[in-house]
């Protein structure tokens, strides 16, 4: 039998149950430095903000899962610029943010079953996601001029813990290894809902690697400004797309899958204001599936694409769009067609051509559900 407690505080200070799992609802947020530990499931009661100066540690093997709500009730977890997120999973034991409907358990992931028992992975919607702030910074304007400071989507401006950006690139907001996101995305307003993996003025002092996000409503992961490195990285049946940038993002996405998102593969968006910076995408597999553009930029997006495999294309209408940006490189693009040309909107660039050599790792995502489940 499943022990069920109701705590306001986040600090384990009490005995520890003796009942193999037990669940707690956090309801507060957290303002002092918190363990959560891999024998109890974690219960996201409303949008639970780590504070600055405060350190959220999550055990190996640890289940988190959001409470399902809307709007200004939607579930989140969100680390706030000063505060900090540990959550270092591993191959054997991978900690998972996923919905109260979820099904599955510690014992599951201690038994090697990473996989939902109950839900589909296409399913999305069914909180929030996890967000992490910080003080790096951002290409971001409003009526008056440049700003270095902006509040993220999905939180309502009456929330100070919703700001990001600063003047720090070197800024650490923890580390996040082994962790796979799902069935999130609640909608917090017309079409306004929350990313998978929502990383908005981090810096390059945090560390994210060996992350997946599975069905979420959103894009599955979005990087506003900052300076923070992904690697190895999963995106599956993002209900929008598969990887965004936003505001001069800095960072690098090194080996990743993207899946059959239901818009853009790629969204790279170009800075907001006078702050410049680029970001390099490279060493992946994206299976295309019936979304849209293959990659989506803006004429003044600062991207350098690299050894990227476009497979599964199921229509001409997915291209690669805006070719001529003049701070957009290509460079051995692949696509699995005949004929590249139509799927490049303009002229194909140099490094851009057809052929079937995949050019991520896989090797690298044994633990995670897609590869579970034979979708890698």
């Amino acid at each position: 039998m499943m022990g069920f407690f109701l705590i306001t505080s986040c600090d384990k200070t009490e005995p520890v149950d003796p009942q193999p799992t037990q669940n707690r609802i956090v309801n507060t947020s957290i303002k002092t430095n918190t363990t959560w530990y891999s024998d109890t499931v974690y219960q996201l009661g409303g949008r639970i903000a780590v504070e600055n100066g405060a350190t959220l540690t999550i055990q190996a093997g640890t289940v988190i899962k959001g409470e399902a709500g809307t709007g200004a009730n939607a579930t989140a977890l969100l680390i706030a610029r000063g505060g900090k997120l540990i959550a270092e999973g591993t191959v054997s034991k991978p900690i998972i943010f996923t919905s109260i409907a979820d099904e599955i358990t510690p014992e599951l992931i201690e038994q090697g079953v990473f996989t939902s028992p109950n839900l589909d992975p296409t399913v999305n919607g069914l909180w929030g996601g996890v967000i992490i702030l910080g003080e790096a910074k951002i290409s971001a304007s409003n009526t008056t001029g440049d700003v270095s400071s902006v509040q993220i989507e999905g939180i309502p401006t009456s929330d100070q813990n919703g700001l990001y950006g600063g003047t720090n690139d070197l800024d650490n907001s923890g580390v996040i290894r082994y962790v796979s996101i799902r069935h999130g995305g609640a909608n917090i307003g017309s079409g306004n809902e929350i990313n998978g993996l929502t990383l908005g003025g981090v810096g390059s002092g945090t560390i994210v690697e060996n992350v997946e996000v599975v069905g979420n409503q959103d894009d599955a992961i979005e990087c506003f400004g900052g300076k923070v490195n992904l690697t190895n990285v999963v995106s599956w049946n993002a209900g929008d797309d598969g990887f965004d940038t936003d505001q001069s993002w800095g960072g690098t996405l090194d080996n990743f899958v993207i899946i059959s998102p239901a818009n853009h593969m790629f969204e790279l968006d170009g800075p907001e204001g006078s702050f410049e910076q680029g970001h390099t995408i490279k060493n992946g597999d994206v299976y295309v599936g019936n979304g849209g553009d293959l990659i989506n930029v803006d004429n003044n997006s600062i991207v350098n694409l690299q050894n990227i495999f476009f497979t599964n294309v199921s229509s001409e209408n997915q291209k690669i769009n805006r070719v001529t940006a003049p701070l957009v490189t290509f460079s051995d693009i692949v696509i699995d067609v005949t004929d590249v040309s139509l799927y490049v909107n303009g002229t194909v660039p140099s490094g851009v051509s057809a052929g079937t050599t995949s050019k991520a790792n896989k090797s690298v995502f044994t633990w995670t559900w897609a590869s579970q489940s034979g979708n890698l």
